[in-house]
């Protein structure tokens, strides 16, 4: 059986030299490179969705991959596709790159400039592994198998334009239809999910920042167990404490969830700094949220812009949710699509505060009532972006929209706004 491998490689004459290596392997199948960190994972998730025996058995990771760093990837790779094994390529062989990338969870190192034996060998081994994987994973039926779970990060156009009850109701809902679930708050300075949902808290965000090797045990430890179902990892009590979380500590705590829960929504503020940055970088879906007047409006067309200039994410792949509307107001979800050049969701959420007001002051939102037009809607926007079971809403839909289940459905196909 001939061993595919897919190579990540970003510069033009790297991939050359590395396609014509592969190419020349025995029994070796190289499929077409990948030129970054993004389109690499989005290949292996896509065919992952398809079947764990469609993944390639090796996948080569030039160091100068981008945006992610190369180590950075290596994880996330390991973690979401474990039956691929992941071979470093670069120009630094020392031992202590070499402990590096294993223990980051790749399954080799070859080094610049490249030679015919060492690459045959590290891929005729590395695949030989990912072979035992696949063997072992497909006899097991408990074992996880590779694209992991959904992300979902939620952030504000500028501040108190509701970006964290939105976070907070999609977990709900998610959790509600039957999806296991984790919110993350990485609003890592000022984060209100504990005020939100009435939670007191010893473990943090922060506990997990210094720990190479989240193992399940570990993981377990910093979450904390809503009354609801749904798993919470807090921002840390002590604002100040935030700064420890950098980027590549938010990278391998996402990685972590997603292996782990089905859906895992992250809270990112209002104030984007490396970690929530990370966290839209590595999204499946990246809300920006923003409220029907000027001053968020323009707040929520810089936002965009930014995260454009910084590769973090582009504007197509962004979503603008229109919180607070009304069919009275100027400015329109149409209007909106138009000055930030995003796509908008479907599904705008009503001005009702009077709805709100007595579960947020009381910091229960999740008590907020099922005939609450704004739960309607958010649970709506949670059924528009796939992340309940929709098994579970078409169930609840026939028992007339009681309980907590019926709300996902309740509005499912309706649109508000004009």
């Amino acid at each position: 059986m001939p061993t595919r491998i897919l190579p990540a490689v970003g510069d033009a004459d790297a991939v050359r030299s590395i396609t014509t290596l592969l190419s020349q392997l025995p029994d070796a199948e190289p499929v077409a490179p990948v030129v970054d960190s993004t389109q690499l994972v989005d290949t292996l998730a896509r065919l992952a969705a398809e079947s764990v025996d469609e993944l390639p058995e090796v996948v080569v990771v030039h160091e100068r991959i981008g945006p992610v760093p190369a180590l950075e990837l290596i994880r996330e790779v390991a973690l979401r596709f474990p039956a691929v094994g992941v071979i470093l390529v670069t120009s630094d062989a020392s031992p202590g790159l070499f402990q590096a990338a294993m223990d980051y969870g790749a399954r080799g190192l070859v080094a610049l400039p490249l030679h015919y034996d060492e690459l045959a060998n590290r891929v005729q081994a590395v695949a030989a592994w990912s072979v035992g994987v696949r063997r072992h994973l497909g006899a097991g039926a408990d074992v996880f198998t590779g694209v992991g779970g959904t992300v979902v990060t939620v952030s504000g156009a500028k501040g108190g334009v509701g970006a964290t009850l939105t976070a907070i109701q999609l977990a709900l809902a998610a959790q509600a239809s039957g999806r296991s679930t984790v919110l993350v708050d990485m609003d890592l300075q000022t984060g209100d999910i504990a005020s939100f949902l009435d939670v007191q808290f010893r473990r943090s965000v922060v506990d997990l920042a210094a720990i190479t090797d989240i193992s399940p045990r570990v993981l377990a430890d910093a979450v904390f167990r809503h009354d609801t179902g749904v798993a919470l990892l807090l921002a840390p009590g002590e604002g100040e404490r935030g700064e420890e979380v950098t980027d590549r500590a938010a990278r391998q705590i996402v990685s972590a969830l997603r292996s782990r829960y089905e859906v895992v929504v992250v809270d990112c503020g209002a104030q984007l700094g490396g970690a929530g940055a990370a966290a839209v970088e590595m999204a499946d879906a990246a809300l920006l949220v923003t409220t029907p007047d000027v001053v968020a409006v323009r707040g929520a067309k810089r936002a965009v812009r930014m995260w454009d200039r910084l590769q973090i994410r582009k504007a197509e792949e962004t979503t603008v949710v229109v919180n607070r509307h009304t069919r009275g107001t100027e400015i329109q979800p149409h209007l909106i699509q138009k000055i930030t050049g995003t796509p908008v969701a479907g599904t705008a959420i009503p001005a009702h505060f009077k709805e709100l007001q007595a579960v947020v002051d009381a910091g229960r939102v999740h008590e907020l009532d099922n005939k609450s037009t704004v739960k309607q809607a958010l649970w709506a926007l949670a059924g528009e972006l796939g992340l309940v079971k929709a098994r579970e809403a078409a169930g609840a839909h026939k028992g007339g929209g009681r309980g907590d289940r019926g709300a996902v459905s309740f509005r499912r196909r309706r649109e508000l706004g004009p």
